[in-house]
């Protein structure tokens, strides 16, 4: 007996073609084995030029909560269904931007302790001299209360990683005696990365120039260093 297509069926359409597409197993002629399924491709330029929309906009100094998806579609020169086709939602796109436009971290020189929160410092620093990655930080710290699920996985992805990884300096640096074992090394991460973080995040005056990382370490260092 032949198989029937549903989709040719009346008074089906009510479910439209995406899901007919989706539920639709096409067969050989004999109607037994199934044969690979010639869905509608990922078109990967499509989700650049999405991505890339939503770092314009907010370069442009919108904030997330006013990005909507109509928005982003006419930036990026697509349609509506294009977007929701690829994300469930305005959060879930505004993930894979946070993840596309994240640096990644230089490594660290190891050839001191002093050298290694500096660079840590200063690849804040440079953070904040990045335009795209500067516009994404202030929409995330100042609305992560609106997008739960964002700030969760900023915090996963990027400052959980961050964050042991100074951990781990500081934790040579006492070892080595060079950083007194009696303070946390949570409160001494602060001490280090806070004042870039709130020259470069919280404050508008712009990211303080170069040799501010050395300034800001050696500053901290001299409150906290171990016994001579």
């Amino acid at each position: 007996m032949p198989v029937q297509d549903d989709r040719a069926r009346p008074g089906r359409e009510s479910h439209g073609p995406a899901r007919a597409a989706r539920h639709a197993e096409p067969r050989t002629a004999g109607g037994s084995a199934p044969v690979a399924r010639r869905g509608r491709p990922r078109s990967e330029a499509a989700e650049r030029s999405i991505v890339e929309a939503v770092v314009t906009l907010l370069e442009e100094g919108l904030p997330l909560s006013e990005l909507s998806v109509d928005r982003i579609a006419r930036t990026a020169g697509v349609g509506k269904a294009t977007i929701y086709r690829r994300w469930e939602g305005k959060e879930a796109l505004f993930v894979d931007v946070v993840r596309s436009i994240e640096p990644v971290d230089p490594p660290l020189p190891g050839t001191s302790v002093r050298d290694d929160l500096v660079a840590m410092v200063e690849t804040v620093r440079r953070r904040g001299l990045d335009k795209g990655s500067s516009a994404l930080l202030h929409n995330v710290f100042a609305q992560m209360q609106s997008y739960p699920r964002l700030w969760d996985m900023y915090h996963r992805t990027s400052v959980a990683p961050r964050r042991r990884q100074m951990d781990e300096v500081l934790r040579r640096g006492v070892e080595m005696g060079e950083i007194r074992d009696d303070i946390d090394v949570d409160l001494l991460g602060d001490l280090f990365l806070g004042p870039m973080l709130v020259r470069t995040v919280l404050r508008s005056g712009g990211t303080p120039g170069a040799g501010s990382a050395e300034q800001m370490v050696d500053a901290v260092l001299a409150g906290v260093r171990g016994p001579v």
